[in-house]
């Protein structure tokens, strides 16, 4: 198992705190700008592709995927099992779209609005 896997499962904050609606709409803006950096084909979600979203989330915390039209499988439906093998947040799904946030652990780059503690 990789290194960055040990260390999501043992501080893997998304259980604990989700992710507000603001937090995701400011994500989603964020996202509008990005173009998908990987693509999911007929081969669907490999090992290989976990292993390159994982690495892609590492770099720049939010991504977006392109589902090809090749592939018969769901996007929402794929977009939970990458999130969840990735330890990551799942921003948004619009059409054939996927949008992924995961906080770097050591390339920090984006700051999310304050969560309000009532």
């Amino acid at each position: 198992m990789h290194f960055t896997v040990y260390w999501h499962l043992i501080f893997d904050k998304r259980k604990d705190n989700p992710m507000t609606s603001k937090q995701r709409a400011y994500l989603k803006g964020l996202a509008m700008k990005i173009n998908p950096i990987l693509q999911i084909g007929k081969s669907s979600i490999t090992p290989e592709f976990t292993t390159a979203v994982d690495e892609a989330l590492e770099a720049r915390e939010l991504i977006k995927i392109h589902v090809l039209k090749n592939c018969f499988d769901d996007p929402k439906g794929m977009a939970e099992i990458i999130a969840e093998r990735t330890h990551a947040e799942v921003v948004q799904v619009i059409g054939k779209k996927i949008v992924l946030y995961r906080e770097s652990k050591d390339k920090k780059q984006i700051e999310l609005p304050k969560q309000n503690r009532s």
